[in-house]
């Protein structure tokens, strides 16, 4: 089973690719920039693109009757590592705000991430009753 997960609580695609992929047992997000799905803002502080791209994550997860606490790992791509203390700190505070056990994760800095936004976080979430 593969169903395409389309939300308003996280931005739209911005090019030939779904928000996210529920296959029954597990959720794949697709990237997720700062981008305000109410607005289409994006904040200037990497902070404030962290806390977005988490919650745009999160909106997917949860259209898909997952919570954050089901999230088992994360990949966070960064334009600049010298930003990686900020948000490790707004990462902890979010999964700790959620009571969950933080997911494994890879962190990489790239060259330029789309809208020329900070960072960008992808997620698979994986439902309780088949851990």
């Amino acid at each position: 089973m593969r169903k395409v997960i389309a939300t308003e609580c996280a931005p739209g695609a911005i090019g030939p690719y779904v928000q996210g992929v529920d296959l029954g047992s597990m959720v794949l997000t697709s990237g997720q920039i700062p981008v305000c799905p109410q607005t289409g803002e994006v904040a200037e502080h990497v902070a404030d693109q962290a806390r977005q791209s988490l919650e745009n994550v999160k909106a997917i997860v949860e259209s898909a009757g997952l919570k954050v606490s089901d999230i088992v790992k994360t990949t966070v791509f960064v334009s600049d590592l010298n930003d990686f203390a900020t948000i490790n700190q707004v990462y902890q505070q979010f999964f700790d705000e959620h009571k969950a056990i933080y997911p494994t994760r890879s962190c990489v800095q790239v060259a330029r991430l789309p809208k020329d936004v900070k960072l960008e976080i992808e997620a698979i979430a994986v439902r309780g009753d088949t851990l």
